[in-house]
């Protein structure tokens, strides 16, 4: 109960201490030693004041003395007789505007409209002529246009003149020309003054001129002289050309008498303005006692408010992008409590009542209830965030983070997702369209078309889609089933079409994944028979040679007999294990390649003249064809002569007695390409691909010495260097094709 007790008063003295700052910022400028009348809206009263006070009640125009200053120059003479063009420009306006009309007379044998007329644009192209031959006419025409131009200014500065002392009858002056020492005093600047200011005498002297600059004779129609044929038109800016405007300065002062504050219109605020400035005295005041007691308690009470705020374990639940935006609209609610609590208070303090103080109070309340929210919020923010092992677990909870991954895997396929978009903005525009025709029937008749050619097709064409995914989906479901005789049907060229043809093919490969499988295993019998054979035979050999040995009644040459035989069966032996290890490490991956710049050239016909013994008592004729130059490439030589060597032998055990075996290196297409091209002794069948398993031997009785792994090698040696080898069998004729990148 005591902990609860301190609580609610912490929270109250932190509210008042929030208000009394926000107050502080806000009107501390406007209150702190000023006063009402240096506020802006008193001094805009007063600058209009001082501002017409010159030419309105100062130093008014004199219309007699006005009129005899009046002067014509010669320029605007010239601009005035050629302010509508030419003399013959101007003859010809005239007659074309009373053309129509006299015309129209006649049609209607109206003769004394006709003469009227007639008459009337005679007097003013005998008007324009005079212009053009006499100054003077033009003269005394534009002086009366100036005369009239005074007269209507001063009778305007007359009615400003009772305006400006009706609305403004607060103010009492007493002014005096610097040059002529008159003196002007209206109302009763000698009572008890609210506001005075002076001027002069060591002051800034009151400025002003002798033309009212609000005035404005121009009401957006021109006005004529009596000829109306021509104008002397004078715009308010243009006021000067009649008056000859003169610069006064004089000093005294303005004041405010007190027992005249009662007729001003501010009176209102000027009361509100001294109420608040001692109602918000007492505010800060009160905020900085709250403050004091806030830090003399924190101590002992601070324990007892974060248990307080640690209470709304609700808000944990929320991620922490969630409750960051959660505090930032606290923030905004906060600046909103504390506005709604000073509009209750100001302008309302000089005429306090039970309903305001009520209404203050509620106010206070709200403002009490955000702030222990906010504090609520941001202590459980600042705890999850307050190591680096937090910051990234709330990183990874983090809503954002999650809709930023759902969203980018929206757009995984950029079609489905710009179509998504697409299809939620036009749903959404029709949504909104539709409640805009509701409230404006103007809008249906836009929105009909659009709901009949957009929304219709989109929402037909989601559909479709919809029911195109359900049928991918159920073929899939036939195909997880480990049904695949059923091909999904490809519709048109959408991304789900595309998903369907994905679809067929992985199941072509699951297909074909099983044949391979069926192969495979086939393939893995033949592979542990071929070895089995090939292993058990030269140790069958070794084992009964080595038994033959033991007997002791065997001549040496026997023993000698036995002997080459033992060791060719052991090489035999050995050529088997070892080429089985090196497939089985280029399998692996588990070889290191050194390359190097090699003569492609050079190296061929060191593999040749390897085998030239061999190639001799053949019944064989080698076709050679290099080229005459070297032929570089970047490969292991030792590796690709292994390759050369195994192509060469392969050559040797199984080609025909008796025909030719063509052997090619050249450069094509930037690569070095080598050929070898034989004809089989033994039927090799069409399936080419079987050459490249394993103990694989074009020799199916296996009457050969070969081990079966030499095209295996080659090829995985190929691979290993990026190049490619090719295997092509037309009838008994055997093609092998190996091409390499070549270099300078």
């Amino acid at each position: 109960m005591k902990n609860n007790s301190r609580r609610l008063f912490s929270l109250l003295l932190l509210t008042i201490v929030a208000f009394s700052v926000y107050s502080l910022v806000q009107k501390g400028q406007e209150y702190i030693g000023k006063d009402y009348f240096d506020s802006e809206t008193f001094q805009s009263k007063l600058y209009e004041f001082t501002n017409n006070i010159g030419p309105l009640l100062l130093n008014p125009i004199d219309a007699d003395e006005a009129k005899k200053a009046i002067t014509v120059t010669d320029n605007e003479i010239e601009e005035h007789r050629t302010r509508y063009g030419s003399l013959s420009e101007q003859v010809e306006n005239i007659n074309s505007q009373y053309e129509d009309r006299i015309a129209a007379a006649i049609d209607s044998k109206s003769t004394k409209v006709k003469a009227a007329l007639i008459k009337e644009r005679d007097a003013k192209i005998d008007d324009i002529t005079k212009n053009f031959e006499d100054d003077e006419y033009i003269k005394a025409k534009i002086i009366d246009s100036k005369k009239r131009a005074i007269d209507d200014y001063v009778a305007n500065v007359s009615s400003e003149k009772r305006n400006l002392l009706n609305n403004y009858r607060f103010f009492a002056f007493k002014f005096t020309d610097v040059d002529t020492q008159k003196t002007t005093t209206f109302g009763d600047v000698d009572s008890p003054a609210a506001y005075i200011i002076k001027y002069g005498k060591g002051r800034e002297l009151l400025k002003s001129n002798s033309i009212n600059s609000n005035y404005s004779n121009y009401d957006g129609n021109t006005w004529y002289d009596n000829s109306d044929s021509v104008s002397t038109r004078l715009e308010p800016s243009d006021i000067d050309q009649a008056l000859i405007d003169k610069a006064y300065q004089y000093e005294g002062l303005i004041t405010i008498p007190k027992n005249a504050l009662q007729y001003a219109e501010f009176a209102t605020d000027y009361k509100a303005f001294k109420a608040n400035q001692i109602w918000y005295s007492i505010i800060w005041g009160l905020g900085l006692v709250s403050l004091v007691l806030l830090l003399a308690t924190w101590k002992s009470n601070k324990k007892a408010i974060l248990e307080n705020i640690n209470a709304a374990h609700w808000i944990r639940k929320w991620s922490i992008d969630v409750r960051i935006i959660s505090l930032l609209v606290t923030v905004w609610a906060l600046f909103i409590g504390l506005m709604l609590v000073e509009d209750r208070i100001e302008y309302s303090f000089y005429s306090i009542s039970v309903y305001q103080l009520l209404r203050f109070g509620f106010a206070f309340v709200i403002l009490y209830l955000i702030i222990w929210i906010f504090l609520a919020q941001l202590v459980s923010v600042l705890e999850d965030l307050n190591s680096e092992e937090k910051l990234m677990k709330a990183y990874q909870n983090s809503l954002a983070r999650k809709t930023f991954e759902k969203l980018q895997d929206l757009f995984l396929n950029r079609s489905i997702g710009f179509q998504s978009v697409i299809l939620f903005g036009i749903i959404f525009l029709g949504g909104l369209g539709l409640a805009g025709a509701l409230m404006a029937w103007q809008l249906f008749l836009i929105y009909i078309p659009l709901f009949l050619f957009i929304l219709i097709p989109a929402t037909l064409l989601f559909l479709t889609r919809m029911s195109y995914l359900n049928r991918i989906m159920k073929e899939t479901e036939q195909m997880a089933a480990g049904r695949l005789s059923n091909e999904i049907k490809i519709q048109g060229k959408s991304a789900l079409a595309s998903h369907a043809k994905n679809l067929n093919d992985l199941r072509d490969g699951v297909r074909n994944s099983i044949s391979e499988q069926a192969k495979s295993e086939r393939l893995k019998t033949e592979l542990i028979t071929n070895v089995s054979h090939d292993l058990r035979t030269p140790l069958t050999s070794i084992i009964t040679y080595t038994d033959l040995l033991k007997k002791p009644n065997i001549t040496e040459e026997e023993r000698n007999s036995y002997i080459a035989i033992l060791d060719k069966k052991s090489q035999r032996l050995k050529t088997l294990i070892e080429d089985l290890f090196e497939v089985s490490k280029m399998a692996s991956g588990n070889i290191e390649l050194h390359k190097q710049r090699v003569d492609l050239n050079q190296l061929l016909q060191q593999a040749l003249a390897e085998h030239a013994e061999d190639i001799t008592k053949s019944a064989l004729d080698f076709r050679v064809n290099t080229p005459d130059g070297p032929l570089f490439a970047y490969v292991d030589g030792q590796k690709w002569w292994r390759v050369l060597d195994n192509l060469i032998v392969n050559t040797l055990k199984y080609a025909l007695e008796g025909t030719r075996v063509y052997v090619t290196l050249r450069h094509h297409n930037g690569e070095a390409e080598f050929v070898i091209k034989n004809v089989t002794k033994y039927e090799i069948g069409e399936n080419v691909e079987e050459l490249y398993e394993r103990f694989k031997r074009a020799d199916a009785s296996r009457h050969t010495d070969g081990s079966g792994l030499g095209l295996a090698i080659a090829q995985s040696i190929v691979d290993l260097h990026g190049a490619r080898m090719k295997i092509e069998v037309d009838g008994d004729l055997f093609k092998v094709t190996v091409n390499v990148v070549s270099v300078y």
